[in-house]
């Protein structure tokens, strides 16, 4: 059994009583306490003071869907992170937050979140464990006032009684249980077996064709996209977890136009006067990335190379979603980004001929996993089954 078929054996598990364990394909990667693990990745991590159960699992998505854990109940994780959209959200740039308020940021994707060194565009969480508190009290985002406000709020929903208690040995809901449910969950969101992963490391030679094949050649090479975005000779995270100044958050700060181009509802947009934009919204927030983390000068506008699995599902791109499309990135690496005085030493013009950036894209899109649409399928129904 290879691939969703594992992820699949595994999810429906975690809804029920654990009557054997997933089984694991030959000659494939092996589980990390219960996680599957999938063709093209490495064997996942799992802390040690939190293994894997179904009842973690099933407990996890339930919070993840879970509109109630807001004070007006109206936002849940899955709220930015969609399952039928990549688990991100394609609509808006930058999230939206309770109550409307804007998000300074784009919402990445949690596929394959267990494999991030750092979390957030920024870096400043290393645990999926602790992650999960930054959205849950943030005040632009689901806008808790307090870890106990949301744990008695937990405690007070019928449907949540015993849940904690099966899930880790009779004891109830902790700000650490939280956590430990919610990574729990995420962990199993394990996305890939890609049609590359087919090719490069299964040993299907017919999984790419040509212009596919090519693109790869000029990500490894003429593109240099590989530098960043690194690909092993057994598994590929393609990302170096490093942080890197591409110039889009100085062109934020320091390069704003003069025509601004306002998303008025979903697909519909208009071009504004820079200054007619400033009479009727609040200026915008202040990002120099990494450096809020640091202090260092030399990150700042840096942020977070993401894993580029999934890619084709994860549009709008960069930290604040200014580029709609994959071919945009492409064209924007091409120009070598944003010239500032502290851009990074990886980022330079490439000159791509046209047919070359079109095998690029074509390659992108070979790196959807087989289990994208298993999962959302799965945390929609979980969402439904609860009437959220």
């Amino acid at each position: 059994m290879r691939g969703p078929a594992r992820l699949l054996a595994f999810i429906a598990l975690a809804g029920g009583a654990l009557a054997a364990p997933p089984p694991v394909s030959a000659g494939g990667p092996a589980r990390a306490n219960g996680v599957p693990a999938t063709l093209g990745l490495p064997a996942m991590e799992v802390p040690a003071d939190n293994p894997v159960t179904p009842a973690k699992v099933a407990l996890g998505r339930k919070l993840f869907v879970d509109r109630r854990l807001s004070p007006n109940g109206t936002m849940s994780c899955a709220m930015c992170h969609v399952p039928e959209q990549g688990f991100t959200a394609h609509e808006l740039a930058t999230s939206v937050g309770i109550e409307g308020r804007s998000v300074r940021r784009n919402a990445p994707t949690v596929l394959n979140v267990a494999w991030q060194r750092r979390l957030f565009h920024d870096g400043r969480e290393v645990s999926l464990e602790d992650q999960v508190w930054g959205p849950l009290l943030a005040v632009n985002e689901m806008g808790n006032p307090s870890i106990g406000y949301v744990l008695e709020r937990i405690a007070a929903l019928p449907d949540y009684r015993g849940l904690f208690e099966a899930a880790f040995a009779g004891r109830g809901p902790s700000s650490a249980r939280v956590g430990a449910a919610l990574a729990s969950y995420q962990r199993t969101l394990v996305a890939a077996d890609s049609r590359f992963d087919r090719w490069r490391y299964g040993g299907d030679t017919s999984a790419l064709n040509a212009v596919e094949k090519a693109g790869f050649e000029f990500f490894t090479g003429k593109g240099r996209c590989a530098a960043c975005h690194r690909v092993g000779e057994r598994d590929a995270l393609f990302t170096d977890h490093a942080f890197h100044n591409t110039g889009v958050g100085w062109r934020r700060t320091f390069g704003a136009p003069e025509r601004t181009r306002v998303e008025l509802a979903p697909g519909v947009h208009a071009e504004l006067d820079r200054r007619t934009v400033e009479s009727f919204s609040e200026p915008p927030a202040k990002d120099v990335g990494r450096y809020e983390i640091t202090l260092d000068p030399k990150d700042r506008w840096a942020y977070k190379t993401p894993s580029l699995r999934n890619v084709a599902l994860t549009a709008p791109y960069m930290h604040d979603g200014s580029l709609r499309t994959l071919e945009a990135v492409v064209e924007f690496y091409d120009r070598g980004g944003v010239d500032n005085p502290d851009r990074s030493a990886l980022v330079a013009p490439l000159g791509l001929t046209a047919t070359e950036r079109a095998a690029l894209v074509a390659f992108l899109r070979t790196l959807t996993g087989r289990s994208v649409d298993a999962l959302a399928a799965d945390a929609r129904g979980a969402a439904t089954a609860a009437g959220r």
